[in-house]
């Protein structure tokens, strides 16, 4: 038997079979011609069941399943063995049906198993089958009946497993009200599926599983299953189509699972299990993923590095790693990007996040605060739970356990939640699993919402009409983060075909560049995340094409929006002219507002890039007012412009300015909406 029976006084063990004997002393019986005198055929072939299942089982854990076969046709022949009911109840532990121990271990404690170790097992089991007061019972009889020496050493053990009963009783009374969806067989196999990842929008997922096709063939000598791949699918009008194993080169002969997704997904993080498990980094350009590349020394260790997030702006990089300068286990840490854009030595991002036990599965919000990933120590109510942390005035806060059914007495991993905070994805392990870990889906409930509804949230439900988990005893705001996701394609004026563009984000207000993002050079897509507080300013370039702005002020907003917009690109061709829409002055006056700099450092950086052109800056406004006050303010705009640009080094052989008053609207001035468009300023090429 292994070390973990500990033979102890035939005293201790009758006060612990108090509770669950209905008899004082119940007969173990061996396999033996003793006990089986009349079936020699019998015992002699459960003899070698119990051989070949203890062979197995001594090899270890990885053998455990493999171990029960056997186990159990022993077990057929003869039910009265307290070590065989043990082990079948430990085996079953480490399966994902762990409530199929008790009625082994509640044997084996009727026929008297010498052993202390099965209560503390049996707590293990009714905690996985809900039953945690029973739980509880069964660890603190098992610390009572420790010697001193022997507590000191499992104190912490049995405090964690009784603090994660109690919680799971405090978190099973108060259910977070929502849908949880098994993604279906389409997704979902006998296999393990986890780690989904996906950008912002939800129409592209990736995954990590095990199956026969990885690439390579190879099967892991340490669990004797498929090495890991990536796999990838897609949303179409609604539904997940069948996933693809996406080969090289992201996937390797070697472990490659998914680590992190940039918000447009154009970087894809893998973890790839050469070299000790490093963190390796692949770029989308058109349609086609490059070579992963191994992240640089000031992220990689010579320890091992996991799950990964890039913030929306590009300039943080969260990650998970054992190194040995953490708290405990695996911690979380965080590299930024310095002024000339290189990653910075990573740092742990402190105690009040990482725990002394294992932290896994780091996702950044698009809102780049907002902080979720999965631990086994805080809160849990059993194995890792998912939490939530925003950071708020320069620190994090204390993580937040987000609730069952979310999170269960089993490990809950790699959650991803959608911008709008309305619904998720994570991997976990449930009684509707098609085998091992399954990709679920999380729709977060709102007050009052139908429990059946026609919104896209509900689209995968009707898809694969799962077994579905309901809550509803409790109303549960849906809290949206503040923010603006804004998407589109960045297209050719007039052919309409797409363009791979860089977008350079601004903050107006503070004159500084945000982060630049890329537009998809085959698609023309781009994905860009703004948190509410800010006045931005867009600014789109493409080799041979005048720039175009965009302003979207958004410092007083306090909603979650999408925006789709389509971005038309002009030639750097005669005739063709560009709104400015980061021009600011002050109320009717030609007084350039700081706000203004960004956007004409960006004009200023074309004409240096093209000597030869000249240009005409021109003023519009609306209607309000006399025509001689318009046109002269409109001038005095324009001249204000070229004044700038001339200030900065341009010939001012290259500007002219002129002021056109309301002579030129674009838009109707019988709205506001449409005056706003009217003041504005223009830039027009005269000369090439």
């Amino acid at each position: 038997m292994k070390n973990k029976i500990n033979y102890i006084s035939c005293i201790a063990l009758f006060i612990g079979l108090i509770g669950l004997s209905t008899a004082g002393f119940a007969q173990n019986k061996e396999f033996t011609k003793a006990f089986f005198p009349n079936d020699s055929k019998g015992l002699s072939e459960a003899k070698k069941n119990l051989k070949a299942g203890n062979k197995l089982y001594e090899m270890g854990e990885i053998n455990y399943q493999a171990a029960i076969e056997y186990f159990l046709q022993a077990q057929k022949f003869n039910p009265d063995n307290a070590e065989l009911n043990f082990k079948i109840g430990d085996c079953y532990l480490i399966t994902q049906h762990k409530a199929k121990a008790i009625p082994y271990l509640e044997k084996a404690v009727f026929l008297n198993i010498p052993t202390l170790e099965v209560y503390f097992l049996l707590g293990i089991a009714y905690h996985a089958d809900h039953q945690f007061d029973k739980a509880i019972e069964q660890f603190t009889f098992y610390r009572q009946s420790l010697t001193p020496q022997e507590l000191i050493n499992e104190r912490d053990r049995i405090d964690k497993k009784i603090g994660e009963c109690q919680t799971a009783k405090k978190l099973t009374a108060e259910p977070v009200r929502v849908f949880i969806d098994n993604l279906g067989n389409v997704v979902n196999t006998e296999y393990d599926e986890y780690s989904p990842i996906l950008n912002a929008d939800g129409s592209v997922m990736f995954f990590t599983a095990r199956k026969p096709d990885t690439y390579g063939g190879k099967v892991d000598k340490n669990d004797l299953r498929p090495f890991e791949d990536i796999y990838m699918t897609k949303k179409v009008q609604g539904f997940w189509q069948k996933p693809e194993n996406i080969a090289p080169p992201i996937n390797s002969k070697s472990h490659d699972a998914t680590a992190g997704l940039s918000l447009d997904g154009t970087k894809l993080y893998i973890y790839r299990g050469e070299k000790g498990g490093y963190i390796w980094e692949s770029y989308l350009t058109g349609a086609l993923w490059s070579k992963p590349k191994i992240m640089p020394k000031a992220i990689s260790s010579k320890f091992q590095e996991t799950s990964a997030a890039l913030s929306p702006d590009g300039r943080s990089f969260y990650f998970v790693s054992d190194r040995p300068d953490g708290f405990g286990g695996k911690d979380i840490y965080v590299s930024t990007k310095d002024p000339k854009g290189k990653w910075t030595t990573a740092v742990n991002i402190g105690p009040v996040v990482n725990t002394q036990y294992d932290e896994e599965s780091v996702f950044i919000h698009p809102d780049g605060k907002t902080l979720y990933f999965s631990s086994m120590g805080h809160n849990t109510m059993g194995g890792y739970d998912i939490f939530k942390t925003v950071y708020q005035n320069g620190r994090w806060t204390t993580p937040e356990n987000i609730g069952y059914p979310v999170n269960s007495v089993e490990d809950d991993l790699f959650f991803t939640i959608s911008a709008n905070g309305k619904h998720g994805y994570y991997s976990s392990v449930k009684d509707d699993s098609y085998g091992g870990s399954d990709l679920y889906h999380v729709i977060f409930l709102g007050p009052e919402k139908p429990v059946i509804s026609n919104t896209e949230d509900n689209l995968l439900a009707s898809l694969t009409k799962p077994i579905r988990e309901v809550v509803i005893e409790e109303v549960v705001e849906i809290t949206t983060t503040p923010m603006t996701l804004l998407k589109g394609k960045v297209l050719d004026d007039k052919t309409g075909s797409p363009l791979g563009a860089s977008l350079e984000l601004f903050d107006n207000e503070a004159n500084v560049s945000l982060a630049t993002f890329q537009s998809n050079s085959s698609t023309g897509e781009f994905l860009l995340s703004l948190p509410s507080g800010k006045n931005y300013a867009i600014a789109v370039r493409a080799d041979e094409y005048l720039f175009h702005s965009e302003n979207i002020d958004i410092s007083e907003s306090a909603v979650y929006r999408e925006v789709y917009k389509d971005i038309r690109l002009k030639k750097v061709e005669v005739g063709q002219s560009i709104v400015l829409n980061n021009i600011f002055f002050d109320s009717g006056k030609a007084t350039l507002r700081p706000q203004s700099y960004a956007e004409l450092g960006i004009l200023y950086k074309l004409l240096s890039d093209n000597p030869t052109i000249k240009v005409e800056i021109s003023g519009h406004t609306d209607n309000i007012g006399s025509a001689t006050l318009n046109q002269k303010l409109s001038h005095d705009r324009a001249k204000a412009v070229v004044e700038y640009i001339i200030s900065r080094g341009i010939d001012p052989i290259r500007l002219e300015f002129k002021g056109y008053g309301f002579e030129k609207p674009i838009a109707s001035n019988l709205t506001e909406e449409g005056r706003q468009q009217n003041r504005r300023t223009e830039f027009k090429i005269l000369e090439k």
